[in-house]
């Protein structure tokens, strides 16, 4: 359970109607195979006991008598089982049959959690058989009188009710409510007042029946409830053993957390699934929603269950770029809106200040190349002349032909006004000025030729009545990757909140999507070039400062941003799933060096963010001191540092 994870799994295992004693065997079966996995929370369908279509079979005293003997024969099987186990059964409390999910703990029954909502329309029965829970005081039961033996303090009154949260001893994040299949598909599930009451995974036993399409729809009630509710969701369906006389059940297991689809099992194949909920992320992210409702009273009742504590091994996937879609439909579509959001801030911005042009440094790189897109796209939609768009180019002691070519090619190509201020001289005159060594190639030289290119802009603005457009991005920004008073100024910043991994795929989006070969020419070949500020002469015609080899590679530093705004994860936890997403690609030593990199010039570079030109928000994630972040600029970074110098020191 290191840092939250908890291992849990949705189990259906094949039954056969109406043999309980079959069917307690085949749940044993599954809890010792996912006790092999070392699974913390077990659930399994709707009525496993017994099975699902038994119909008017449940009011048998046959088959209730049989189905509470399994249950109490599971429960003294799964003494050593280090989990806590929901099943579903028939169970007769006060004069009436319910539906319910017996909740087991090392051995002991430790609640019964009743179904609320009995469907009786369509292919449904329920009500023939069952009463419906009503929402009230939990009951304390002694279900046990005349089995239990006295010398079993265990044996005690076991809860019976809805309003049940379980919440683990040794790690009270850990907590869990149950709900019964149609639970989920009413108007006002129970699970929306368990959530609120503070269970953070949710689990639904279920029989949910197949047709064609709903297997859709039940993944969108799903994944759709657990983001509403920021939990994880654990949903076990009836599989294949049901009587099919006229239904079939396909046992669509599902584990999700905060509406990702964590894993979900093949439809009419009886198994297991497992996946790690994140139960830290969780509840951080329930604090950090102000809206997301806090409760004076708890109107649940909590009752303790115990799993040993030990590191989770860690089975589910997270992306390497966690601020770019996997799937190319996906990934296109997004580049699509991110695109408009862009170009549509700018345009409010130049229709506020009523200005009819704009200006923009052009390196041939990809930043400006990005921000030269989206103005592109502003003017077309403002129905303005893209002659308008004044395009500088300012090639210095670092310019390679191969950047200078691809910016003249790109406005051209583009139809922008292209401008070339040589600042060599400028600059030569400003270390004259100021007695700095141009053979010194330091700090000085290099943020002398960007405050150079930045007054150039500014001025070039105001010649021209239009807007300077900054190029500067969101990983820039996070690692202070600009220059104070240089790059790091403009008047609207349309890349502010798009991170580098996530500006390449723009490009490229624009260059399949142009229809124009000769503007998709350039932009491969811009895609192609290694990123760097070109602040230093250039060797044998090439470039020789990339930005990744003196600040580290941005998939990394991309990967370090998003789990730790974003999430809010601890320096470890980040380099844990780092490691473990990076496996081949980058070793520990090498991970651990440049996060730590990461943190130390997170920290010392607030004060170039919190004082950021406006730029639009196009992401869950952004550095604005006016939006998401707001973070004094000499903050310590001693507690982040010291969580890694304590895994290096290992």
């Amino acid at each position: 359970m290191k840092h939250g994870f908890i291992k849990v799994a949705a189990a259906t295992p094949r039954v056969t109607v109406a043999d309980c004693k079959a069917n307690g065997e085949e749940i044993l079966k599954a809890i010792h195979e996912m006790e092999k996995e070392h699974v913390k929370l077990m659930v399994f369908p709707e009525f496993c006991i017994t099975g699902y279509t038994c119909h008017d079979l449940f009011l048998q005293r046959c088959l209730l008598d049989s189905a509470w003997d399994e249950l109490l024969h599971i429960a003294d099987e799964t003494k050593e089982t280090d989990a806590l186990i929901f099943v579903g059964l028939p169970l007769r409390h006060r004069g009436k049959l319910y539906n319910v999910a017996a909740a087991l703990n090392h051995g002991r029954i430790v609640g019964f959690v009743p179904k609320t909502h009995i469907p009786n329309y369509n292919e449904f029965y329920e009500q023939r058989q069952f009463a419906g829970a009503e929402e009230e005081d939990v009951e304390f039961v002694d279900f046990l009188k005349g089995v239990k033996n006295e010398e079993d303090e265990f044996w005690d009154e076991i809860p019976f009710g809805t309003e049940l949260i379980f919440e683990c001893e040794e790690f009270p994040e850990f907590t869990v409510a149950a709900e019964l299949c149609e639970d989920l598909w009413v108007p006002a599930p129970p699970s929306i007042r368990h959530a609120i009451n503070g269970a953070h995974i949710i689990v639904n036993l279920s029989a949910s029946d197949e047709m064609v399409g709903k297997d859709s729809y039940r993944r969108t009630l799903v994944s759709g409830q657990s983001a509403r509710l920021i939990c994880g969701y654990i949903y076990a369906s009836a599989g294949e053993g049901e009587s099919t006389q006229d239904l079939v059940f396909g046992g669509q297991n599902m584990i999700a957390e905060n509406g990702s689809m964590l894993v979900e099992s093949r439809r009419f194949e009886n198994g297991i699934i497992y996946s790690e909920i994140d139960v830290q992320r969780l509840a951080d992210e329930r604090r950090r929603m102000s809206t997301y409702p806090a409760v004076s009273i708890c109107s649940h009742t909590r009752v303790g269950f115990s799993v040993a504590e030990e590191e989770t091994r860690l089975t589910r996937k997270y992306p390497q770029y966690p601020f770019v879609p996997s799937v190319k439909e996906e990934r296109d579509e997004r580049c699509e809106e991110i695109l408009n959001i862009q170009a549509m801030g700018l345009k409010k911005r130049m229709e506020h200040i009523h200005s009819k042009n704009a200006v923009v440094g052009l390196s041939g790189g990809l930043d400006s190349t990005l921000a030269l897109l989206v103005m592109a796209r502003a003017f077309d939609r403002m129905g303005m002349p893209r002659e308008q768009i004044h395009c500088v180019t300012m090639p210095c002691f670092g310019t390679t032909d191969r950047t200078y070519q691809n910016a003249c090619k790109l406005s051209r190509c583009l139809g922008a006004k292209l401008t070339e201020v040589n600042i060599k001289e400028a600059v030569n005159v400003h270390f004259r000025d100021i007695g700095h060594d141009p053979e010194i190639h330091d700090v000085t030289y290099e943020n002398s030729q960007a405050r150079e290119r930045t007054q150039i802009l500014m001025d070039t603005a105001n010649k021209e009545g239009g807007v300077l457009v900054g190029t500067g991005d969101l990983s820039e920004l996070a690692l202070g990757w600009a220059t104070y008073n240089g790059d790091h100024m403009s008047m609207y910043g349309v890349n502010a909140s798009v991170p580098k991994t996530l500006v390449r795929h723009l490009v490229r989006y624009y260059a399949d999507t142009c229809g124009d070969e000769e503007l998709k020419e350039v932009l491969l070949d811009i895609l192609d070039t290694p990123v760097s500020p070109e602040l230093l002469p250039p060797k044998d015609g090439k470039i020789a400062q990339k930005t990744e080899d003196l600040v580290g590679p941005y998939e990394l530093h991309d990967f370090y941003l998003y789990y730790m705004l974003r999430a809010g994860f601890t320096p470890d936890k980040i380099y844990r799933l780092a490691c473990l997403t990076f496996d081949g690609i980058y070793d520990k030593e090498t991970i651990l060096k440049w996060l730590k990199t990461f943190y130390r010039r997170f920290f010392a570079q607030q004060f170039k963010r919190s004082c950021l030109p406006d730029g639009p928000k196009v992401g869950s994630v952004t550095l604005s001191p006016r939006a998401d972040w707001r973070m004094p600029s000499d903050a310590c970074n001693a507690l982040w540092l010291k969580e890694l110098d304590e895994i290096e020191a290992k």
